[in-house]
C-alpha cells in the first residue's frame, strides 16, 4: 500500500467544518472518539459518537477540543468506537498552519 500524502489545513478555519472533516473528536481523557452525526444548532452543535455518547459543543477556534486536534494531544483511540487504523494514519499525517493549506470553504453550486 502507498504512503498516505500529508495533508494540510488552515489552522483558523470553522471547528464545525473540520470536525466533519476529520470525524474524530478529543475527549478530555485523551481519547479519540469517532464521530456518526454533527447536527448543527447555530452557534452550537450536537455530536453523537460512534460508542453512544451524546454533547452539544460551541463553536470555538480557542477550544480545548480544538487545540487538541491541531496539536494532536490525544492519547489512544476509543475502543467502542473502533477506529479504523487508516483514519489514525491519515490524522496523524494531517498539519494545521496559519498561512498555508485548505480553508475548508463550502464547495459552491453550479448554476444550471
Amino acid at each position: 500500500m502507498s504512503k498516505p500524502k500529508k495533508r494540510y489545513y488552515r489552522k483558523r478555519v470553522d471547528f464545525f467544518r473540520l470536525l466533519s472533516k476529520i470525524k474524530l473528536w478529543p475527549s478530555r481523557t485523551g481519547v479519540l472518539h469517532g464521530i456518526k452525526t454533527i447536527e448543527r444548532k447555530g452557534a452550537y452543535a450536537e455530536i453523537t459518537t460512534h460508542c453512544g455518547h451524546k454533547f452539544v459543543v460551541s463553536t470555538s477556534k480557542n477550544s480545548r477540543a480544538a487545540r487538541w486536534l491541531r496539536n494532536k494531544w490525544a492519547f489512544h483511540a476509543c475502543r467502542a468506537c473502533r477506529v479504523p487504523d487508516w483514519k489514525l494514519e491519515k490524522y496523524s499525517k494531517t498539519f494545521f498552519a496559519q498561512h498555508y493549506g485548505s480553508r475548508l470553504e463550502e464547495e459552491k453550486q453550479p448554476v444550471r
